[in-house]
């Protein structure tokens, strides 16, 4: 209800208290204050990027706000997704966040959709709502939302993170671009690394989430100039802003329905691929790790690699580093095969994944490997729980 019947939208006393710095601005003003109560507003996510923008969404006065996840509260969220706390550790996200939105705005609407948004539910869940924000951290959901926004003809305001980088445009606004015009293809699986391998700044989603929530209610308000043909580029570490511009390709695919976004990114026959590398790869648990350690073995050698600063953090007794971009280099594999010297080789990194890969390539060189399945989180938490997980 972008163009709400502004006469039957009433504001009460204690509105005007909550909203009397809004309400003194020319370009808000009692008009924009009933917009806002009026407006609906889907969330999809309730991380990095959800976390603030539904905080500032809720304090402006937006009238419902619907949130879509699946997940639930771990410790390692609450070093950025800020509308989480410590009590809700393992809580579903979604009822974290609406604890939290209530306290802030007790006169909201808040609408649950506890599940992994799908071409099968998308449109439903999209369709009673006046704007999109994607939240999202994967492409398979990025294609999703941004297709069935353009089937139902709702603005999606998009952001993304990584890192100390962010970027923040809005799409389908006005016949601007959508996100298929930003990305007509999908990157390979694993090209893009997530934020569990590749880290991100705790403060940066606040800024690129607030960006989003600001997008939100300048589209509701109609006011000012939204970032909808430009993509605006974030670098927290230089602090500094620059903006691309987007136009609509006139010659992208029309959008008739939702597809299989998993298939359309690649993602099951990465995986096959995957599950047949690994059963080609020789594989130990790290319980078998730890008896060849305790068993006084020196036929091996047990290389890790992840990153120096991963290193600092946690490491398994015995292992030597040489990082994964230094053996994608080729003075990784150089190193590892003066170290071997008719010794066994063993890997692992975090989780299995850059091990893996690792082997892979060091296989190319002649260099047969046994991967540590789970890496060192699985040995952190079924062998030695004095290891850190990060």
């Amino acid at each position: 209800m972008l163009n709400p019947n502004l006469d039957e939208i009433q504001l009460t006393k204690e509105d005007y208290e909550r909203y009397s710095r809004h309400l003194i601005l020319p370009e808000v003003g009692l008009e924009g204050q009933k917009r806002l109560k009026a407006a609906s507003v889907l969330c999809i996510g309730t991380g990095g990027l959800g976390s603030p923008l539904l905080l500032y969404l809720a304090a402006a006065g937006i009238g419902r706000i619907g949130i879509v996840d699946f997940d639930v509260v771990d410790h390692s969220n609450l070093q950025r997704q800020v509308i989480h706390g410590t009590s809700w550790v393992g809580k579903p996200k979604i009822e974290s966040a609406k604890n939290r939105i209530l306290e802030i705005n007790p006169a909201c609407q808040v609408d649950l959709y506890e599940t992994r948004i799908s071409s099968e539910n998308a449109k439903d869940i999209i369709k009673p709502y006046d704007i999109v924000v994607d939240g999202t951290d994967n492409f398979p959901t990025r294609y999703l939302v941004n297709d069935a926004c353009v089937l139902l003809n709702k603005p999606n305001v998009y952001g993304s993170i990584f890192r100390f980088e962010g970027q923040a445009t809005v799409f389908n606004y006005q016949d601007g671009p959508n996100y298929r015009d930003l990305y007509p293809e999908p990157p390979p699986p694993g090209m893009v690394p997530s934020c569990a391998e590749g880290g991100v700044l705790g403060v940066l989603p606040g800024i690129i989430g607030v960006i989003q929530a600001t997008e939100t209610i300048k589209i509701i308000m109609g006011q000012g100039t939204t970032l909808s043909g430009r993509l605006l580029l974030y670098n927290a570490l230089e602090m500094k802003f620059r903006e691309l511009k987007l136009r609509p390709n006139p010659v992208r695919p029309v959008i008739e329905k939702l597809i299989d976004y998993e298939q359309f990114c690649g993602i099951p026959q990465a995986k096959a691929e995957e599950a047949k590398r690994q059963m080609e790869m020789q594989e130990m648990t790290v319980k078998e790790l730890k008896e060849l350690l305790d068993s006084g073995a020196d036929d091996f050698i047990l290389v890790d690699v992840r990153n120096p600063n991963e290193y600092q953090i946690a490491k398994i007794p015995g292992a030597v580093l040489v990082p994964l971009p230094d053996i994608e280099k080729g003075e990784g594999v150089t190193k590892i095969k003066e170290m071997l010297n008719g010794h066994r080789l063993i890997a692992h990194c975090k989780m299995g994944g850059r091990s893996a890969k690792a082997l892979g390539i060091l296989k190319e060189h002649g260099i047969d490997g046994i991967n540590v399945k789970g890496g060192i989180t699985a040995w952190s938490r079924e062998v030695d729980s004095s290891v850190p997980e990060y």
